[in-house]
């Protein structure tokens, strides 16, 4: 069975944690496109694509997220009811996010500023929504289920799937620039840093996931 049961005596409470979660996750991936310093890997690929398209890069980035989850399927790994929230939520947060925010240039203090606390807040958000517990984001699903089937490590399978991102979304046009490599450095150690602010223990197998958006 490729979806994972329901908690339903917690699902309320689990879904408005979820959502809080994915709130912070879209204005985090907004605020590192208005920063216009660079953004992580796969925002990279997402707003090349929305430029391409005339979507908005929150369409963009759930239409990626079913795409990837389809690769998940194929290879066989599980889902959760999160994962499809996770689609579905992280998106219109993202759009609406964009839509409040401006866009800076030429003010490279606040643009680091909003760069790092993008940062903070992505760490804070992967904490809260994997603490629910409902099952990977599709981007995580695809790193577990190449790691499952290739026998390769988890770094390898995520920072494979990462470097070919970035490169696809810089080929394309996409926001890459110092601020990705800047969030490369700083992501994993905000997420820790979440997790040890929730007490949130991951499952073994996604402990050294760093994104999922």
């Amino acid at each position: 069975m490729l979806l994972k049961p329901i908690r339903w005596e917690s699902f309320p409470r689990d879904m408005l944690k979820i959502q809080a979660g994915f709130a912070l996750f879209g204005v985090a991936i907004a605020l590192m496109i208005r920063a216009n310093l660079g953004t992580g890997a796969w925002a990279v690929l997402e707003v090349a694509l929305s430029q391409i398209f005339h979507l908005t890069p929150g369409t963009v980035t759930v239409l990626m997220g079913f795409l990837v989850l389809s690769g998940a399927l194929i290879l066989r790994e599980r889902i959760g009811w999160g994962t499809l929230a996770n689609i579905l939520s992280i998106g219109p947060w993202e759009d609406l996010a964009l839509a409040s925010i401006p866009s800076v240039k030429d003010n490279l203090p606040l643009q680091i500023s909003m760069l790092l606390i993008a940062i903070a807040l992505m760490g804070l958000a992967s904490a809260i929504y994997i603490g629910v517990d409902a099952g990977a984001g599709p981007r995580d699903s695809l790193m577990l289920a190449i790691k499952r089937k290739t026998s390769v490590s988890i770094r390898v399978a995520r920072g494979s799937i990462e470097v070919t991102v970035v490169c696809l979304g810089w080929l394309l046009g996409g926001p890459a620039g110092l601020g990705t490599i800047v969030y490369a450095l700083l992501v994993g150690p905000s997420v820790q840093l979440g997790f040890k602010l929730f007490k949130v223990e991951p499952h073994r197998e996604i402990d050294s996931g760093v994104e999922d958006g």
